[in-house]
């Protein structure tokens, strides 16, 4: 096994004091940095000349700090689970009633967001019940469908959630989803086929999904001819491979998930495709680290040189640089070429929210954006310094972050990812700046789930919160009022400007409630620095006879010789 020493003691670390070694990590010589800004503020200039579409759009007309935005999340998440059609009115009622959805129906100019701000104002005018104060054609529509009743609501809504669905899901199956590939492919771009689903909540829905990878990779593997860096590949969730996928069941989730695995990659392996293990719950990376570890010293997968095996990275996680540090060992270790997928982070919200429940000690993310925009740059330097034995991919959306990268690269061979449906118009504008200087153009593979739109649900709000917000890049990248220096700041120099690095809105764990409440503590049993101890104390402990007996000075018999326990 490589060292996990390092990665462990930054599990959930004190945040000022590892992000002051991240600054060091992170930090642009003069030249790059100056590089840098110059491809930031090219692309924001040109993506800011022409119309942003599809989910860009949306997302700027839809932001999370608006009514709409919230309200639009709350059915995304929800709707299409309801199992009844009471319930659905009730929902879509409370969601959809108070948004003035006509607002962005005059103000935007993407045929996309007004086809489902369309639904959502019908839906709306129903609710109102055709309120004849309304003026113009609204009054008109609201009395023409005010009389069909709730089931009209319902339409509408399950229309505008699947007007948004099919700019999320890629295509329903994987032929589908080559299908609407190859003009893209054609185009010079290739892809991560994300099979939908999350994790797995019975065996049989984990061997459900394990066929859906295996059939996708049979599809797959049919046509690619031209290597991994160029074919299209999936990603492999292992969660959705086994129903108890967490530390408690380790050894049980382990064996059943690792000969699956293996056979999935025993199939990319011989069409020359790659797969990724997609990065889960912090609570999960040493059970993915087991399991990643197991195949990469299987001899048989790279017989013929594969270097299409690989793994995501989260930046907003404090173990991140920690984790690349591993990935390198053990690649180099192995003789083998990996391929490490570096993305920002999907499960912010969730992992704050665990840590306090459970009264841990500290966060295992970072508490700032500007923190895990830092700590991308200082994994992205590692993973670049290490081409001999890492084929780097770069997920992002940020004008600003593909200018460091660049800077950061030289004439380093790697790639940048982006979702499908979003930035498009960003990377056009690199593929036309990098033409313009005489660059090599970058190749760019775009992250494509493929799935029903029942299984959208959790892909969708994770890609709204991520994305949605008022503050992030996407929106403001959008935003005329925002000024492309404030577009283009050094990340590494705005933190060093902070005093308090971790955000003082949000408390550590133990002070939720306040200076005049401790929260509860919790054990975190996910961390084998606190778990193996633990485990070490209570084995000690297993040949002794305990008898409880009152306290002390309660009156009664003498403790026995195993030890008293207190009552």
């Amino acid at each position: 096994m490589i060292d996990r020493a390092a990665l462990r003691r930054a599990y959930r670390p004190d945040e000022q004091s590892v992000v002051a070694e991240r600054l060091d990590q992170a930090r642009l010589s003069g030249g790059q940095a100056g590089e840098a800004q110059a491809i930031a503020r090219a692309l924001v200039k040109a993506v800011r000349g022409h119309k942003a579409a599809g989910l860009d759009a949306f997302l700027q007309a839809y932001d999370l700090g608006s009514e709409e935005g919230v309200a639009l999340m709350c059915l995304a998440e929800a709707l299409l689970r309801v199992p009844d059609a009471a319930t659905a009115d009730d929902l879509i009622a409370d969601k959809i009633g108070g948004p003035d959805w006509a607002e962005k129906l005059s103000d935007s100019r993407s045929t996309f967001v007004n086809a489902a701000t369309f639904s959502l104002l019908l839906t709306g005018k129903v609710l109102e019940e055709a309120n004849d104060q309304t003026a113009g054609w609204r009054a008109a529509l609201g009395r023409a469908v005010g009389r069909l009743g709730e089931p009209v609501i319902r339409t509408a809504v399950g229309q505008a959630m699947k007007i948004l669905g099919r700019q999320f899901v890629f295509g329903r199956t994987i032929d589908e989803a080559l299908k609407r590939a190859a003009p893209e492919q054609a185009k010079g771009w290739s892809h991560s086929f994300d099979m939908l689903g999350e994790a797995a909540k019975t065996h049989a829905d984990a061997a459900r999904y394990a066929r859906s990878y295996a059939g996708a990779l049979d599809t797959i593997a049919a046509s690619a001819k031209r290597g991994f860096r160029v074919s299209p590949g999936i990603s492999v969730k292992l969660s959705a491979l086994h129903p108890r996928y967490e530390w408690s069941h380790a050894a049980e989730a382990k064996a059943a998930i690792l000969p699956v695995v293996r056979d999935l990659a025993l199939k990319a392996a011989a069409a020359d495709v790659h797969l990724t293990i997609d990065a889960e719950e912090a609570d999960r990376l040493e059970l993915s680290m087991d399991i990643i570890e197991a195949l990469i010293a299987d001899d048989a997968l790279f017989a013929n040189g594969w270097g299409g095996f690989g793994l995501a990275v989260q930046a907003y996680s404090k173990r991140a640089v920690a984790l690349v540090d591993w990935a390198v060992d053990l690649a180099r270790t192995h003789d083998r070429k990996l391929m490490v997928r570096l993305v920002k982070g999907a499960y912010w919200d969730s992992e704050i929210k665990a840590a306090q429940v459970a009264g841990l000690s500290d966060y295992p993310v970072f508490t700032r954006k500007v923190a895990t925009d830092v700590s991308y740059l200082a994994c992205a330097r590692k993973m670049l310094a290490a081409s001999d034995c890492i084929y780097s991919a770069f997920a992002t959306h940020n004008a600003n972050t593909i200018g460091a990268v660049k800077a950061l690269a030289g004439k380093t061979a790697f790639e940048f990812q982006r979702l499908h449906g979003m930035g498009e118009g960003l990377y056009d504008e690199l593929a036309k700046l990098e033409a313009g200087i005489g660059d090599t153009p970058t190749p760019v593979r775009i992250y494509a789930p493929v799935g029903s739109h029942k299984e959208l649900l959790a892909y969708l709000v994770r890609r709204l919160l991520e994305n949605g917000a008022n503050s992030s890049f996407v929106n403001r990248i959008a935003d005329d009022d925002v000024p492309i220096d404030a577009l283009v700041r050094d990340p590494v120099a705005e933190l060093e400007a902070i005093d308090l690095k971790r955000n003082p809105s949000i408390p550590l764990p133990n002070a939720i409630f306040g200076q005049g409440r401790k929260n509860s503590a919790g054990v975190d049993l996910s961390d084998p620095l606190v778990r193996d101890p633990l485990v070490a104390a209570l084995a000690k402990l297993e040949t002794r006879s305990w008898t409880a007996v009152p306290a002390r000075g309660g009156g009664g018999p003498p403790a026995p010789r195993g030890g008293p326990v207190d009552i």
